[in-house]
């Protein structure tokens, strides 16, 4: 059993990202509902001086998104999906878990979430790209939640293709908390690029609320748009 003390680790609803309303998951979120408030653990939290430091949490994210409580994973989705929405991360790239009375740090290998489904609607400019989580988050692609990748790289370079990352909230500083694009999720999005062009570069990329994100560079021999 996981111990985690305190009224402030009880169940409640995760928060979910609506700040969209083009998104075709929109109502399909409920299976990581948590039994309790409506309210996000953090909506009357007091300033983070007041938490109690517990130091190195047993905790490890991989990078399949799989989460790991002393080298055991954790199976019960509602469980992650609490975890998950008290999970932060400070100005040095350290992640926690931070409830308003304790906080402790924890291990990512790679990104906290993973992208496991993508729908689209619309095209050009105007197309809006949306992603489902393994936590059931729902983020539409844009202004807000970039998708970046280390697309200006020579393809030999980067073994089976640059891994795209989407941003799903913010951190502190310049460290946000991202979703790892799946594989075969990149490849639905590969199958969306256009040609265009990122800081003078010819490139492949997608459109999302009228930005382009670049994800590769243009073959050789190709004409950019």
């Amino acid at each position: 059993m996981i111990p985690i003390s305190g009224a402030a680790w009880s169940s409640r609803r995760v928060t979910q990202l609506t700040d969209d309303q083009d998104s075709p998951f929109r109502e399909s979120r409920a299976p990581c509902a948590l039994s309790g408030v409506e309210t996000s653990p953090f909506s009357c939290a007091p300033p983070r001086a007041q938490a109690r430091a517990c130091g190195p949490l047993p905790f490890l994210v991989q990078r399949d998104g799989t989460w790991l409580y002393r080298g055991t994973p954790i199976r019960r989705k509602p469980m992650i999906c609490l975890f998950a929405s008290v999970l932060r991360r400070d100005g040095e790239g350290t992640y926690w878990l931070e409830t308003p009375v304790e906080r402790g740090s924890i291990e990512v290998e790679d990104a906290p979430f993973v992208a496991v489904e993508m729908d689209w609607k619309g095209c050009g400019r105007n197309q809006v790209l949306s992603f489902r989580t393994n936590v059931d988050l729902v983020v539409c692609a844009g202004p807000d939640h970039p998708i970046r990748a280390e697309w200006d790289v020579p393809s030999e370079g980067c073994g089976m293709g640059p891994v795209p990352y989407l941003h799903v909230r913010d951190g502190e500083g310049t460290f946000a908390l991202e979703a790892r694009i799946a594989r075969s999720v990149y490849y639905e999005l590969a199958a969306l690029a256009v040609p265009g062009t990122c800081r003078g570069v010819p490139c492949l990329g997608v459109w999302s609320r009228n930005m382009f994100f670049p994800l590769s560079r243009l073959p050789v021999g190709d004409d950019a748009a």
